[in-house]
């Protein structure tokens, strides 16, 4: 395995990772397996979760994929107890499963006059059970793995949760009220949880990533043919580092550093945006 870049040995560490078979929990995943930990891999899909798992042992780690719906309370605490049988019990829980649901977007940024008879989807049309399942996927399916993989953590020394909060969660992006709304709920459930947890010894913290390309934005960033769509020249414009973050490095140094129980020790409740300094620029 890869030595990582900021040293941070997890050996004999088991971490879990919802959401592992997407594109940025499957980079993180093997971020945690090169730093030395065990990785369950957790995922509603298992194919995918199990392919970057194959793909983990044959570097050289310790890896292994689970189903697992992050939105089943009985299923969480069935898979917490496979994991501890298989690998040991968990000193490290990220929880990654997220994402939005063109449901709960709306067409256009503004409201204007006539919208209401036009063949646009505006706020009024947001679908009930869109904006449930946004919600729901992100800020529940952090609070039930967490409640199946915490009581794992107690009493036991250098245990960490690393949540995964977003950019716009500090300001809201346009045309994505729920999902921008569930990401502001967890930076505030990751403070929430790191008081509450202070005098047993868990840490928890988040990062807020801004633009990476993945499979789920890819439509509304890039054309059909591979070039930009107008939203994307406005994040870039946005962005004084001028460009989308790297899926395979930007994210990682962030992840190490807050699991690395030596250089953040003392670091809990804390939400450190990775986004090239989109959350800095006021435009002007």
């Amino acid at each position: 395995m890869k030595q990582n870049v900021l040293n941070t040995d997890l050996t004999g560490k088991v971490a879990v990772v919802t959401g592992a078979g997407g594109v940025l929990c499957s980079n993180f995943s093997r971020v945690l397996a090169r730093a030395g930990a065990k990785v369950a891999l957790l995922d509603l899909n298992y194919d995918a979760a199990n392919e970057v798992a194959e793909s983990i042992v044959e570097e050289g780690g310790v890896a292994k994929a689970y189903r697992c719906d992050v939105l089943d309370q009985a299923c969480c605490l069935q898979v917490a107890e496979q994991t501890k049988r298989d690998l040991g019990p968990c000193d490290i829980l990220l929880n990654g499963a997220g994402g939005n649901n063109a449901r709960a977007n709306t067409d256009k940024e503004y409201f204007e006059p006539g919208d209401l008879d036009a063949d646009v989807k505006t706020f009024f049309d947001l679908e009930k059970s869109g904006v449930e399942f946004v919600f729901n996927l992100n800020f529940i399916g952090a609070l039930i793995p967490t409640q199946a993989f915490a009581r794992q953590m107690i009493g036991r020394e250098g245990c960490s949760i690393l949540n995964i909060s977003s950019m716009n969660a500090y300001t809201p992006l346009t045309k994505i009220p729920a999902y921008s709304g569930a990401k502001a709920a967890i930076s505030n459930f990751t403070q929430w949880l790191a008081v509450h947890f202070s005098k047993v010894g868990i840490r928890v913290n988040a990062i807020a990533p801004g633009f990476f390309v993945g499979k789920q934005n890819a439509s509304l960033l890039f054309h059909p043919d591979g070039t930009p769509t107008p939203r994307t020249e406005k994040i870039l414009a946005s962005t004084p580092m001028g460009r989308f973050g790297d899926t395979e490095k930007e994210l990682a140094g962030a992840v190490l550093f807050l699991l690395n129980n030596e250089a953040a020790s003392f670091i809990t409740g804390v939400v450190i945006p990775v986004d090239g300094g989109f959350s800095a620029y006021s435009g002007v």
